[in-house]
């Protein structure tokens, strides 16, 4: 057998064996709080780093590091570890990268809730930030300050899609000796590896692709062996962001099916984007391989295919008449979140960007006629009649 196994393969097998006195096929879902040492001594030893073995599953949980493992895998990574949710590993890592007075340099057009906690650090803790297109090494050397701790992007930009070149980035942090923390949760390490790319830290919400089934909530952060002990030993036992052994066992379930389900995903928004651009209703469609060459050759260049979410702005239409656009739909579901079996819209301007400040939000490219469509895995021709019949509507 070859020596490293493909992407479709790993995500099956691309774990360790548990030591299961019963061989079982499917990895056994641990549900405890703690274990149970044999002599007191052998907790000393664990606590102490001294031994290996399981002390309290906040710390550690078979079934949670089967999961770990198997991120690693799919990330190239050398270490990974799961958070009760996105937020958690997002929250975790950059609290790992500052202390009072430092800096964070962002992309351009962050999640919401990434907004929030930035506003957090600062009004609590003086932890600045600020946002750049990152579109060259020029710029990105401006907007570095002496106190620039880390840089944080998102790629595609959650809801604009636009695209971050990652090798750009890595080759002006690298002269910094500053780390590169990329949130992939649009893509999955199934269409981008960011660590290939010379990133240093990779960021899931696994609710999202990882799942594919709309029914866990967590997170993973993957990396430098070093780096995720520390963090294992730091902001995730001291916080305590954890991924219950449940949620792991499901999330190891759904990741068995990722390369089926995102390419799906990918062949169904394709379609549906090429059929909204050519709408006249519609006034832009923003999706990685269509329109800009500019935009379509980075994406060629860091990512598989292009991915389940299209964000598309409505000809014409206020605030009032996107909300009445999307309360027409009958199949698509209105919902927040991606990467469920079934098509999921929102409008970012009034859900999952609100928080963030009108002028500032606008700065991003989140109008009030944006809407984010996350395309589902329905058939192609239900999920067109039910927009085409919206789009219609006066």
């Amino acid at each position: 057998m070859k020596k490293e196994l493909s992407f479709e393969t790993k995500v099956i097998h691309g774990q360790k064996q548990m030591n299961d006195p019963y061989n079982s096929l499917t990895p056994p879902l641990y549900q405890t709080a703690t274990f149970v040492f044999d002599r007191a001594e052998t907790g000393e030893k664990r606590f102490a780093g001294e031994e290996e073995g399981h002390i309290y599953s906040r710390l550690g949980n078979p079934t949670v590091q089967l999961a770990e493992q198997k991120i690693a895998a799919l990330e190239e990574a050398e270490a990974a570890l799961a958070f009760g949710s996105g937020m958690g590993a997002v929250s975790a890592v950059l609290m790992s990268m500052v202390k009072t007075g430092s800096h964070i340099l962002c992309s351009k057009g962050i999640y919401g809730c990434t907004f929030g906690l930035l506003k957090m650090l600062e009004e609590k803790f003086g932890v600045t930030h600020s946002f750049s297109e990152l579109t060259s090494i020029e710029e990105i050397e401006a907007a570095i300050k002496p106190e620039t701790s880390c840089i944080y992007i998102e790629t595609p930009i959650n809801p604009t899609m636009q695209l971050i070149d990652l090798e750009t980035v890595t080759a002006a942090a690298k002269s910094h000796e500053l780390k590169v923390i990329v949130d992939n949760t649009f893509c999955s390490p199934y269409l981008q590896q960011p660590l290939l790319h010379g990133c240093d830290i990779v960021l899931h919400s696994a609710t999202k692709y990882i799942s594919g089934h709309g029914d866990v909530i967590g997170g993973f952060a993957a990396g430098k062996k070093e780096y995720i002990h520390q963090l294992a030993m730091t902001e995730r036992k001291d916080i305590g962001a954890i991924m219950s052994p449940f949620d792991a066992w499901l999330l190891l379930r759904g990741l068995k099916t990722l390369p089926v389900r995102m390419d799906r995903h990918c062949e169904n928004a394709g379609k549906i984007a090429e059929r909204l651009l050519a709408h006249p209703s519609v006034e832009h469609v923003a999706y990685p391989f269509l329109g800009d060459p500019k935009q379509v050759a980075l994406a060629e260049k860091q990512m598989k295919k292009g991915g389940g979410l299209i964000t598309f702005t409505l000809k014409n239409h206020d605030k009032a008449g996107t909300q009445a656009f999307i309360n027409s739909l009958e199949l698509i579901k209105i919902a927040v979140s991606l990467g469920d079996a079934e098509s999921l819209i929102q409008h970012p301007a009034t859900m999952t960007h609100s928080v963030i400040p009108e002028y500032e939000r606008k700065q991003m490219g989140i109008e009030d006629n944006l809407v984010r469509l996350s395309v589902g895995l329905e058939n192609i021709e239900d999920i067109w009649e039910d927009l085409e019949q919206a789009l219609e509507r006066k």
